[in-house]
């Protein structure tokens, strides 16, 4: 695998898309509306959850890697952001800041709690700090698309994206449940990704130029990568071609079930 962004612009992207969330929400001319991708919740609600959740990051950060995660707070529960627009945005640029402060504090290296200790990811604040920029990514997009003013993501962020959720999300040493098979990801602004997916489990490496074609491909900007893979779009919008039942089927399969 490519060596992934330095730390300090890791940080840069969680900043700037924690921005755009802000002026998402900002501009949204009624924060009680559902949001068609999240439908359970409203855009306050989606605001709650994307506030009450980098402070949650920042608890779990600051906690280091013997820390059990505090509890996750249900943003139809106790109401934690404020209601009135100004304080709701100061609110969200806190938070966001309260985690940045944590991860700055603990620097990429340093172990914490996560949820994918047999994925690829490392169990570090850095691999945490890379997840946060797609967790704030999509929500940006969310809160885009309930406005009918939707934004692709940032390139920066969404190569980055395609290859943080391959390593971190789909990769797995549980063992492959179907037929082995290999998946080939293009993203159109030039990376490419190998899943191998067989009894030793789900493994994601860069796919060599000289590699022989693997049983499916699927081909599109790395913004519809990322967020088909965060099921925002449906697969039939991006290019594919050979069998597409190992996608289907990695995109159903829950190893920790």
């Amino acid at each position: 695998m490519q060596n992934i962004l330095e730390f300090s612009e890791v940080l840069r992207l969680i900043e700037d898309r924690s921005a755009a969330f802000r002026a998402a929400i900002a501009s949204a001319p009624d924060l009680d509306v559902q949001v068609p991708t999240c439908p359970d919740w409203t855009l306050r609600e989606l605001a709650q959850h994307l506030g009450d959740g980098r402070r949650r990051q920042a608890a779990i950060v600051a906690a280091g890697p013997d820390a059990e995660p505090p509890a996750r707070t249900d943003p139809k529960g106790a109401p934690t952001a404020p209601r009135d627009r100004e304080a709701l945005d100061a609110w969200l640029a806190e938070s966001t800041e309260l985690m940045l402060d944590a991860l700055r504090e603990a620097g990429p290296d340093r172990g914490c709690w996560t949820w994918w200790g047999r994925s690829q990811a490392p169990e570090t604040s850095g691999a945490v700090a890379r997840h946060q920029i797609q967790e704030i990514a999509v929500h940006t997009y969310d809160a885009q698309l309930t406005q009918g003013a939707a934004q692709p993501l940032p390139t920066d962020v969404a190569v980055e994206g395609v290859d943080e959720f391959l390593t971190t999300v789909s990769a797995t040493t549980v063992p492959w449940p179907f037929k082995p098979a290999t998946i080939d990801l293009h993203a159109t602004e030039g990376r490419s990704w190998r899943l191998t997916l067989n009894a030793d489990g789900v493994r994601c490496d860069d796919l060599a130029a000289d590699a022989e074609p693997g049983d499916m491909a699927v081909r599109g900007a790395a913004s519809e990568l990322v967020l088909y893979f965060y099921e925002r779009v449906p697969l039939d919008g991006l290019e594919t071609t050979g069998d597409t039942e190992p996608m289907e089927q990695l995109a159903d399969w829950d190893p920790n079930a």
